[in-house]
């Protein structure tokens, strides 16, 4: 990522699904050297009626110091027959000991393409995803009052 800071600058995400509904990993930052665990439990799929439920950690939000992890409770919901799957988390912060309420909408802009405007407590982003069946691409612009551009390659096996 475009940035003076040197945390966000190089990340490397490695997970591996349990199940059907738990993943457990590691996140890697590079510049700094810090491990932490990544961790994703769908504790309900999204039905006709009722949202996704999923419980999770991870390193704390992008621009907080090294060392600190988030817990997190989100829910999704798809407004099916329109482009629009927004999602709401509650998510505790260890950097401010407190909670924050991140916030976003996925917008469906074709098969392949995603659009992704999000607040993750304190800073908006946006992301454009470009999805293959085994891959993805995401161009990223990272606190809109100060954009900075990242790059967000996923893929599986």
């Amino acid at each position: 990522m475009d940035t003076t800071v040197a945390r966000p600058r190089w990340r490397l995400n490695l997970a591996r699904r349990l199940g059907p509904r738990l993943s457990l990993g590691f996140e890697y930052n590079l510049v700094v050297g810090e491990f932490s665990p990544t961790a994703n439990w769908i504790a309900s799929p999204e039905t006709a009626t009722s949202p996704l439920v999923t419980f999770g950690t991870s390193s704390d939000r992008i621009f907080t110091p090294k060392g600190n992890q988030a817990y997190y409770a989100t829910f999704a919901k798809a407004f099916h027959g329109t482009p629009l799957a927004p999602y709401v988390s509650l998510n505790y912060s260890g950097f401010e000991r407190g909670l924050n309420f991140p916030f976003g909408v996925n917008i469906a802009l074709h098969p392949k393409w995603d659009l992704l405007p999000m607040n993750d407590g304190r800073r908006s982003h946006l992301l454009l995803t470009y999805k293959q069946a085994s891959f993805n691409v995401s161009l990223l612009a990272v606190d809109l009052q100060r954009p900075k551009l990242g790059l967000s390659l996923g893929w599986g096996f």
